[in-house]
């Protein structure tokens, strides 16, 4: 099964959420940094690809039918030569919002301790595709929101315009199941994995 929708939205700009509006529609199931941790042989997978060995995506996402976040969100051109019929569907959100989530969020939640060896080798492996390769060691508002804004600005400057939506948060399901071709849900559009949500999930608010 080849994959028919991806997302290289960075995370935090509703990729969650458009993993279960994708689901919902019939676009599932989506890949999401969710299901890394989950899945035999996909950390250590990712980790040679951040190590600079691409992986066989075809066999990476046997069974899914689309992709959104984090890994793979740093690797979608290499994604999308291997699956060229996919459409894009691009998350944004209002940039400050953004770095607010990403502070409150994934910056300390990959710094955080675990007693588990495991996660603690991906974090380390995430931090080195997040934090390293992707923002370069600067957390600075200014820094990481111009590293945001250049990915989107790659995205939409390299997908030809009938591949791609860009889908800013809040638009609803109207776009996207026009993008899609497909009918609008009558449940209203999934809203997932707040900060708050993130933090009960991850620990953080107990830190």
């Amino acid at each position: 099964m080849a994959l028919e929708v991806i997302g290289p939205g960075f995370g935090r700009t509703g990729s969650m959420s458009m993993k279960a509006a994708l689901e919902e529609v019939g676009f599932g199931p989506c890949y999401h940094m969710i299901e890394v941790y989950g899945t035999d042989g996909h950390v250590e997978a990712w980790t040679a690809a951040i190590d600079g060995t691409e992986p066989d995506w075809d066999t990476l996402f046997r069974g899914y039918r689309s992709v959104v976040d984090w890994p793979a969100c740093a690797f979608w051109k290499s994604i999308r030569r291997a699956n060229p019929e996919a459409k894009v569907v691009l998350t944004r959100r209002d940039p400050d919002a953004w770095f607010e989530s990403m502070t409150n969020t994934i910056f300390p939640a990959l710094r955080a301790p675990s007693d588990d060896e495991r996660l603690t080798r991906w974090r380390v492996a995430t931090r080195k595709l997040i934090f390293d390769q992707t923002f370069h060691d600067r957390f600075d508002h200014d820094h990481v929101v111009a590293a945001l804004r250049a990915h989107e600005a790659d995205v939409i400057a390299s997908v030809p315009p009938d591949q791609l939506l860009v889908y800013e948060a809040g638009d609803g399901w109207e776009p996207l199941c026009a993008f899609l071709g497909v009918p609008v849900p009558e449940e209203p559009f999934p809203r997932r994995n707040s900060t708050e949500e993130f933090r009960v999930w991850t620990g953080l608010d107990k830190q």
